[in-house]
Order: C-alpha cells, then sequence, then structure tokens
C-alpha cells in the first residue's frame, strides 16, 4: 500500500514512481510471457510520428485469466490506484507498447485525459499504471513528463503525424513553468500517472527494445456518459498477489484466457468538433 507522503506526491506532482514494485522473478515471468506472445505483434495497432518513426501498440477492454490479467488485476495493484483515486477503481484497458530496437517511434506531447474526454469520461478520475515490462531509459526513448501539469487541467488535442496531440501552445507554454522529467525505470518498475499530466517519448534509436504494460483505470463514480470502444463500469474481480508466482493462468480452474483486442483508436478534438 501507499504511504501519505507517496499519495500527496501523486497529487502533487501528477505522478508517482514505485520502484521494484514487482520483484525480479514477477518481472521475469511478464518480460518472457510477453516477448513468447505473437498475439502481441498480431493485433498490434501502428501509430507514425512526425519524423517517419512507428510505434506499436496491442490494446484490449477487459482483464481475462491470462499472465496480463493476473498483474492488472493484483490486489497490490489495484489497492494502490484505489488509494490514488480515493474510490473503487475499475479496468478502462489495457495495452502493451512495443517499442522496437533503432525504429520504434516518438509519441507526441498528449493528456490522456485529451482522447477520454472525448469518450464521454466527464471527470479527469482517470490515472494508468505503466509496469516496465524491459529497461527504459532515455537511450530507448522513454518517457518524458511535466512534473505537475495535471493541474492546468485538460488541453484540446488535434492530428500530429498519425497521432493526436496537445496543441502545442499550451504545451510550449507549460514548458517554461513545469519542470521536465525523463521516467527512467527498470523492469517490475510501475509509474502511476494522473490522465491529465502532459507526457511524450522519443523514438528508440538504441539496440534495445522498451516494452511495456500499461492499465488505465477509471474511478467507477466516473462511468463514461456513453457505451465506446473501451469499458464501461465493469468491477474488477482482484486476484492475490501470489497469483503471478503461481502462475494461476495455466491452471485448469481459469475459465477465460482469450483476450478480444481492440484496433478503434481514442480520438481527440477534431476540426468538425469545434
Amino acid at each position: 500500500m501507499l504511504t501519505d507522503d507517496e499519495i500527496a506526491q501523486y497529487q502533487r506532482d501528477g505522478y508517482l514512481v514505485k520502484a521494484h514494485f514487482f520483484d525480479d522473478e514477477e518481472s521475469k515471468i511478464l518480460l518472457a510471457e510477453a516477448k513468447q506472445d505473437a498475439e502481441l505483434d498480431k493485433n498490434a495497432v501502428h501509430r507514425g510520428d512526425a519524423d517517419g518513426g512507428v510505434s506499436k501498440l496491442t490494446v484490449w477492454n477487459h482483464p481475462v485469466d491470462d499472465v496480463y490479467g493476473m498483474f492488472s488485476r493484483s490486489e497490490r495493484l489495484v489497492g494502490c490506484v484505489e488509494q490514488l483515486l480515493g474510490e473503487e477503481a475499475y479496468h478502462y484497458h489495457s495495452k502493451v507498447m512495443l517499442k522496437e530496437p533503432f525504429v520504434g517511434g516518438a509519441w507526441e506531447w498528449h493528456q490522456d485525459y485529451g482522447y477520454w474526454y472525448k469518450n464521454g469520461c466527464l471527470y479527469p478520475l482517470m490515472l494508468s499504471a505503466m509496469i516496465a515490462i524491459d529497461k527504459a531509459t532515455r537511450e530507448n526513448g522513454c518517457l518524458k513528463v511535466l512534473k505537475g501539469s495535471h493541474t492546468i487541467g485538460r488541453i484540446n488535442h488535434g492530428t500530429t503525424g498519425e497521432q493526436l496531440g496537445a496543441d502545442m501552445r499550451y504545451v510550449e507554454a507549460a514548458m517554461t513553468r513545469h519542470e521536465l522529467v525523463y521516467v527512467e525505470l527498470g523492469a517490475g518498475d510501475v509509474f502511476f500517472m494522473h490522465s491529465n499530466t502532459l507526457h511524450c517519448s522519443g523514438q528508440n534509436k538504441s539496440p534495445d527494445s522498451r516494452w511495456s504494460y500499461i492499465i488505465a483505470y477509471n474511478a467507477a463514480s466516473n462511468n463514461p456518459l456513453w457505451s465506446h470502444h473501451h469499458a464501461q463500469y465493469t468491477p474488477i474481480v482482484k486476484v492475490p498477489s501470489s497469483a503471478i508466482r503461481e502462475r494461476r493462468w495455466e491452471k485448469n480452474e481459469l475459465e477465460s484466457k482469450k483476450r478480444k483486442f481492440n484496433k478503434q483508436e481514442d480520438r481527440g478534438d477534431r476540426t468538425d468538433d469545434k
């Protein structure tokens, strides 16, 4: 569980890093399972950046009884999320971000709530928990955030390359007022981020991959106003933290192991919305 100081830090900075949240054994399990998961590449959506690089992400809405579900439904992780949101959380969607060596593209400056607001989520009572599958460094295109930028509120988003990014007039102004932080992580570290925190990432120009498992959670009271391509409120069936080490997804009593992938993109502000 999180301490009062950690919760206050998240509320002040718009993010929180928990190093070694998942231990070496758990981290190695996630890495091994992800690297051998052919469905990730098969169902990936490709997104180009403004400079011609390409990133891949694989998205699904509902956790199932596989290795990813053991992480996203872990009572240890969900407990921390609910402390940060201040109430019951539900699984909004999951995605694995694949930044391959030398070719992995950048992600433009954006806020997650810049997209999710358009999905009918009335309040920014939402966050992402990013689990580093392998090491994230400046060289392989780690996340960059503007510390405390969640206090700005939602910024309009539009098209940048094949992505939707925040209005750069506001981003440039924010950069003069908020500290730029490189989020370098080790495998098993977890990065909790407020949905209004401005963030981006650079291209991967290194020989090392950067894979991350990102789980988006929404507050139960913030159920979207209308149905869309991400999940409506569905209670999380939590699993004990031991489920990962016990490799429960390999046991017969688990009924559902097949993810339903989602290739529909989040939409920010478009010209016809203004």
